[in-house]
């Protein structure tokens, strides 16, 4: 069994897990008022789905730290952006207005490369590139070019005028009353 600092009380562990809007914030504080009533960790981990291991690294950051432990952290980790910085999506913005250097569109690979000019690193990764023109507004706006071995217009009506059209009837079916492989034979009893 193990041991739960009285950070709160037993009903308000429970109040807390019943009355959390965030699911995982939840279920840690539903295991910790289960280990808080005196389940075992295996009786949590049964009706928790928590390994048993995790409930442990639940219990130890809430005895170590309190209620403000549990939940998910990643959020408040104190990491920023570390590519797309405002201020060098508005030096991106100013940049797009021009075409790209060997002319063209904008796409996702040469404003990656724009960013690792302007970063000062050897490469950015595509992605990040489309992640950028997003952020500027930008979408989509031309269609694929035209595959330059398709057939011009004039072409293709006369494919059209030449090709053999199905006919809309339902072709008949040819129907015979024995089997020409082998002689009849009879199924009544003799």
């Amino acid at each position: 069994m193990a041991t739960i600092a009285a950070h709160l009380s037993v009903d308000a562990l429970r109040e807390r897990y019943v009355s959390s809007s965030n699911a995982r914030e939840a279920r840690h504080f539903h295991a910790i008022w289960l280990l808080a009533k005196g389940h075992t960790l295996g009786e949590v981990a049964e009706m928790t789905s928590f390994a048993q291991r995790w409930i442990e690294q639940l219990a130890a950051r809430y005895n170590a730290e309190g209620p403000e432990a549990l939940g998910d952290l990643r959020r408040g980790n104190g990491s920023t952006a570390t590519v797309l910085k405002p201020d060098l999506l508005d030096e991106l913005r100013v940049r797009l207005k021009e075409p790209p250097d060997d002319g063209g569109l904008w796409t996702s690979a040469k404003v990656a490369a724009f960013l690792a000019r302007e970063l000062g690193l050897e490469k950015v990764a595509v992605q990040r590139g489309w992640e950028a023109l997003k952020a500027c507004g930008m979408s989509i706006q031309a269609p694929r070019p035209k595959n330059p071995k398709s057939a011009s217009p004039e072409e293709a009506a006369a494919f059209k005028k030449t090709s053999k059209r199905p006919s809309r009837r339902k072709p008949r079916s040819i129907r015979s009353d024995r089997s020409m492989s082998s002689p009849a034979t009879s199924t009544g009893s003799a």
